[in-house]
């Protein structure tokens, strides 16, 4: 098998290393909500507890991570899943560097799985990235 074969498999494999994952964690999320860990500091306490509060917050974290994770799976809205979880995921970084730090590797590995799949969906995106667009 050539180089250039085995290549094209590539964006296959790190769209479904970052889908598979997110529809677990989604589900989980959302039937087996987490709890917060001891042991944290006392700012990402306040962090966590200030969004539990709100009350929609959690569910919605385990949905969004949920259908991206389904479309990012099946190869269908990939884009749409990319935009649906970029928020998600620049939180979760910040968080990470910010306020809790043991959890700063697994989110900068799915931020550069998500960075990855949009690299390889570009083309999609050009328009967003121009500084000016005309509508319709």
């Amino acid at each position: 098998m050539s180089t250039n074969s085995i290549l094209r498999f590539v964006p296959t494999v790190l769209r479904l290393l970052l889908g598979l994952p997110l529809v677990a964690f989604g589900l989980m999320d959302l039937f087996a909500p987490m709890q917060t860990p001891p042991g944290l500091p006392e700012a990402a306490k306040a962090f966590s507890a200030a969004l539990a509060a709100t009350g929609y917050m959690m569910p919605m974290i385990g949905i969004v991570l949920t259908l991206g994770g389904v479309l990012l799976t099946i190869n269908r809205f990939v884009p749409l899943a990319l935009l649906l979880l970029a928020p998600f995921w620049v939180n979760s970084l910040l968080f990470h560097v910010f306020l809790e730090h043991s959890g700063l590797v697994p989110a900068g590995i799915f931020t550069v799985l998500e960075l990855a799949v949009a690299w390889n969906y570009r083309g999609t995106f050009a328009a967003v990235l121009q500084a000016k667009n005309l509508p319709g």
